[in-house]
Formats: structure tokens, C-alpha cells, sequence
């Protein structure tokens, strides 16, 4: 049994639908990702694989790579969809760590320092950094929990504005 992110119970297969990603390399790959109703509340939620980002069109791995090395990534993405990431991740930043400091004492895994908010002088990277490391794969350890107690936010504009 796959539990909903809304309720908790069970989820019936529907059906399937597919998915386009681009990997590092450029290549554009097709998935085939299940959709799943929920049983209790009949809300539809997608299957995805740790290495999808919701309404994210790149891997989380070209993600990860561009928020960590601006620089020197070698993701063959333009000028403004890099410029998006950016503002997304900075956007969602706190919201993500709150969402992260919420779950953890929800399910009393550990004592979290209180002072991760915005008020440190830490670079964003950094502040999500001391939750969930900075090791490889560090974006799919924030996608993969707030998405699995449906708290991930809806973000399929192209554009995220200083007033949203």
C-alpha cells in the first residue's frame, strides 16, 4: 500500500502518464510515471522518481549542480531558465526549510537549532545546507519529504515575480 500525502490512506493505480526530463548531458528522456487516486479523498498525485522535481523540466541533479557551482556547471540550459532556478530556489528557500524543521519535529527525529531562518547572514545554500548537508543529492533530500506530506508548492509559472 502507497500512502496519500493528503490523508494517509491507501492509493488505487489510475493509469499512467508520461514525463519529459533533460539530463545533464542535454538528452531529453521520456518516463512513465503512475497516477494514483487517493482512496479517502479521490485527489490525484503522481509517482515520481527521487530524481524528478515537480514541474521542473531538468533532472534535480542539473538543478543541484547549477544552485551549487554557478559557474563552473557544465548543464547545457540558457541564460534565463539558470536565472529562474535561481529566483525559485531563493524564493522557496525558507519556506522549504520551515516545511523541513516542521517534519523533523513532527516525527521527533532530532533537536533542531531554532535560528535557520532568513535572519542569518548564511547564503540560502548554506542555511538549507545545515538541514540537510551538503552532499550529492542534497535537492532530492528537500524535494522527496515535503512532497510526501503534500506541503510542495505549486510552481508551474515560468515566471516567479517579487510580489508572488
Amino acid at each position: 500500500m502507497i500512502p496519500s500525502p493528503c490523508c494517509g490512506k491507501s492509493m488505487s493505480v489510475i493509469g499512467t502518464r508520461d514525463r519529459k526530463s533533460r539530463e545533464r548531458s542535454g538528452e531529453t528522456k521520456l518516463y512513465n510515471i503512475r497516477r494514483m487516486r487517493c482512496d479517502q479523498c479521490g485527489r490525484i498525485h503522481h509517482e515520481l522518481p527521487d530524481f524528478l522535481v515537480p514541474y521542473k523540466r531538468y533532472e534535480a541533479e542539473c538543478i543541484e549542480s547549477v544552485l551549487t557551482n554557478p559557474s563552473t556547471h557544465d548543464v547545457p540550459a540558457d541564460e534565463s531558465t539558470l536565472f529562474r532556478w535561481f529566483e525559485w530556489f531563493n524564493h522557496f528557500v525558507d519556506y522549504w526549510a520551515n516545511c523541513l524543521i516542521s517534519i523533523v519535529l513532527r516525527t521527533k527525529q532530532v533537536k533542531v537549532p531554532l535560528n535557520l531562518t532568513s535572519a542569518n547572514s548564511e547564503t540560502a545554500l548554506h542555511r538549507i545546507g545545515r538541514l540537510v548537508g551538503n552532499a550529492p543529492r542534497w535537492l532530492e533530500r528537500i524535494v522527496r519529504p515535503i512532497v510526501n506530506i503534500n506541503l510542495w508548492l505549486h510552481t508551474r509559472s515560468a515566471f516567479l515575480s517579487a510580489d508572488s
